[in-house]
This record gives C-alpha cells, sequence and structure tokens, in this order.
C-alpha cells in the first residue's frame, strides 16, 4: 500500500465509528419517509469498477497536466509525464494509486445491516468498521477528535458522513435511498492533498433475506446482528 493510504489505515480505523454529540446548530433537515433500516446486499452489476474510476482518474489528470505545460509554454515529455515524478509529489503514480486503494478498502464490503429510529442510525459492515450517526433532532453533528474531525447529518432525503484525516485526508459517504427502497447508493469520494483530483466510487446495494441461502447471521453484544456469506 502506498505513501497516505499505508499510514493512515491504522488511525482510520480507529476513528471511523459514531459521531459524536457536539451539536453544528442548523436547521433539521426532511428525511420524512426516509428508511435505509434493513440487511443489504452489494450488487456489482450497478456498482462502479474500481479499474475503470482510477483510468478515468489518471486521464483526468493527465489532461490538467498537459493544460498546465501547455499554458507555461512548456511540453510533457511523455504521455502523463507529470503524474510519475516521485512518491511525494503532487499527482505522482503512487499518490494516485495509494487514493484509489484507501477507496477500495472502505467501499469493500459486501453486505451492510443496518438499523435506523428517530435518533440514531447504524451501517454496520462486514468484516468492517461500522458507520454510526446520532441525529440530535436532525441537526448534523461534528466532533473533534485527536486524529481528526468527524460530521454526520442529513442533507435532505440524503445522509451524509464524513471524516477529515491528517496529510489533507477526506472520506465522504453519501447515502441515498432508490425511489421505491429496495435499492441504496453508497457514493464514497477520497481526496487526499497529494491529489489534485479526488477519487470517487459508488456502490450499488440491494435489499436482501438475510437467512436466504448463502448468507450467515449471528447476533452479537457489540455490534448487534451481524451477516457474513457463508464460505462455499
Amino acid at each position: 500500500m502506498k505513501p497516505f493510504a499505508k499510514i493512515l489505515l491504522a488511525p482510520l480505523l480507529l476513528v471511523l465509528g459514531a459521531c459524536g454529540s457536539q451539536e453544528q446548530r442548523q436547521p433539521a433537515a426532511s428525511r420524512v419517509g426516509v428508511d435505509f433500516s434493513g440487511s443489504w446486499s452489494l450488487d456489482y452489476g450497478q456498482s462502479d469498477n474500481i479499474q475503470v474510476r482510477l483510468n478515468g482518474l489518471v486521464r483526468e489528470l493527465q489532461r490538467q497536466a498537459e493544460r498546465r505545460a501547455q499554458a507555461g509554454g512548456g511540453e510533457l515529455r511523455g504521455p502523463g509525464a507529470a503524474l510519475m515524478i516521485g512518491d511525494a509529489g503532487t499527482d505522482s503514480g503512487a499518490s494516485i494509486i495509494g487514493l484509489a486503494q484507501m477507496a477500495d478498502l472502505v467501499t469493500r464490503s459486501q453486505l451492510l445491516d443496518i438499523e435506523q429510529d428517530l435518533s440514531q442510525i447504524r451501517v454496520r459492515r462486514e468484516g468492517d468498521f461500522a458507520l454510526d450517526c446520532d441525529f440530535h433532532e436532525g441537526r448534523p453533528t461534528v466532533v473533534e477528535t485527536p486524529l481528526g474531525s468527524e460530521f454526520c447529518g442529513w442533507d435532505g432525503h440524503q445522509l451524509l458522513f464524513v471524516l477529515s484525516l491528517p496529510e489533507g485526508l477526506a472520506i465522504r459517504h453519501r447515502l441515498t435511498l432508490g425511489p421505491d427502497g429496495q435499492m441504496l447508493n453508497i457514493a464514497t469520494t477520497v481526496s487526499s492533498d497529494r491529489v489534485s483530483s479526488p477519487f470517487s466510487l459508488n456502490r450499488v446495494y440491494r435489499r436482501m433475506d438475510p437467512e436466504a441461502h448463502g448468507f450467515s447471521c449471528e447476533q452479537t453484544l457489540t455490534r448487534g446482528k451481524v451477516c457474513t456469506t457463508e464460505s462455499p
């Protein structure tokens, strides 16, 4: 794993969790009829392909580099040369790959189990950390930690989780429920001071019966109901 993705992995796993109790005084957002609760299974066919998204980001950064070179009266020495200027440079190959690896790390869960009521939501993810948020009468909440800041709250009918970490790394999850309530889109955007454009992935989930063949569920004291894929 490359530079910042490797360095910040341990702190990331420690701080991704419940949003804190400090309230940001804003009007309550509308969330009437939006119910994420239930069990969800990843739909690979509808979800983004990480390699395709990575290729798209590289092409965009190459176009940006070419425009900068032309504006400065210079030229690139070869396709994408400005992207390969070493591990410490902005838009280096190592930094771009590290950004994609971080996005893959925080979006790879195949199963979700979500509990929601008027005051909180708990997004439990298979073999992964949870996304927890207390709504505090509908207002967004922000908490500062030694490792960064966490934000969560409603944005209209969507739910946002934002984590800001050292070295300019930020992770944003935006949850959107489909019109019929049977599909859930989680748009994850990872940004860094070392890459001039963010990396985004959309993961699409479908409601499922957790007791169906191929899944195993158990009730735990610390994480509630946890479902995992059964080994063949």
